[in-house]
């Protein structure tokens, strides 16, 4: 087996929108940044169908984490079935990401979101996870049901459902 540490990068397929949707992201996450921009040739244009010059793909860091947003056309859509889970620590970030990833898109339940391209986001508080998986059940199950009736999360509520 390989020594070598694999790099394990997210992959988005767009029909045509990987640039405005690599600079919308880059613009409501911190520390993140538009690495590489390739362009389709004429080359392969009996598959892809592109015109040459058009953007084939966009490299782009979120907090330092690297995506690839590809132009493949419109056979393939995002589906909930896959999502990018947000962690925040107070309530005001929870708020700043569910404002700008939400805006133009789709609110969902339990801190689920749908941005204006598709692609589903899960806003929520950094202490959830060990909410959720506490050796007291009746915590857990308190927690839960705070958590399901909510659009975005409250923190304040689900730390008063756990503390109950």
């Amino acid at each position: 087996m390989s020594t070598l540490k694999p790099v394990i990068a997210p992959c988005l397929w767009f029909d045509s929108e990987a640039e405005p949707a690599a600079k919308f992201y880059t613009s409501v996450f911190p520390n993140s940044r538009i690495r590489k921009i390739s362009h389709y040739t004429d080359t392969g244009y009996d598959v892809h169908g592109k015109a040459a010059g058009s953007v084939l793909t966009v490299e782009f860091e979120l907090d330092g984490q690297t995506f690839t947003a590809l132009n493949g056309g419109p056979q393939f859509k995002f589906s909930e079935s896959v999502s990018f889970q947000v962690f925040c620590d107070t309530q005001d970030d929870i708020d700043y990401y569910w404002r700008a990833l939400s805006t133009d898109g789709r609110e969902g339940v339990c801190g689920w979101l749908t941005d204006r391209y598709g692609l589903s986001w899960q806003i929520v508080p950094t202490v959830l996870p060990d909410m959720l998986t506490a050796a007291d059940r009746a915590r857990v199950d308190r927690v839960l049901k705070a958590l399901m009736g909510m659009s975005k999360c409250d923190l304040a509520k689900l730390q008063q459902a756990y503390a109950a």
